[in-house]
């Protein structure tokens, strides 16, 4: 991420941005139904992350808690996270044996820029479930894990 203005800029340093991303998921995200958090505060790094998707209103997804696990390499934000659906959930863009969100099928993914965040994935899976594409497809049973 980069700040400033009139030509000049400020190269945010990794570990800064993330604690923003932190801070940030931890309250909760708009209507509260995405959210995430580190999956361990030890770790210095702080590549491992999960997010939490409750599903949208009118869709299949309607109510059901959809756990995810978000992976920030050091390259993080030049490159997207690697995004793995926990639960078990039947999506267009998710591979139905790994639960992996494939880059090339989600759109953030495909054309990433370096100032999205894992609040813009999880909000933006959250609407890609309720895309006519994904909001009537029968779902694995609730409570099933990859």
């Amino acid at each position: 991420m980069t700040l400033g203005s009139s030509g000049s800029s400020v190269v945010v340093p990794r570990n800064f941005r993330l604690l923003e991303e932190l801070e940030k998921g931890e309250k909760g995200i708009g209507d509260g139904t995405v959210s995430y958090g580190m999956d361990d505060g030890d770790d210095i790094y702080m590549r491992s992350w999960t997010g939490t998707i409750i599903g949208p209103y009118n869709t299949v997804h309607e109510g059901r808690i959809y756990q995810l696990k978000l992976f920030c390499d050091k390259d993080y934000p030049e490159k997207p996270p690697s995004v793995r659906f926990h639960s078990r959930i039947n999506m267009t863009c998710v591979n139905h044996e790994t639960g992996v969100v494939e880059s090339k099928k989600f759109g953030l993914l495909a054309n990433w820029q370096q100032r999205f965040t894992m609040e813009d994935i999880l909000t933006q899976l959250k609407k890609e479930m309720a895309a006519s594409h994904n909001r009537k497809l029968v779902q694995p049973p609730e409570g099933t894990h990859y």
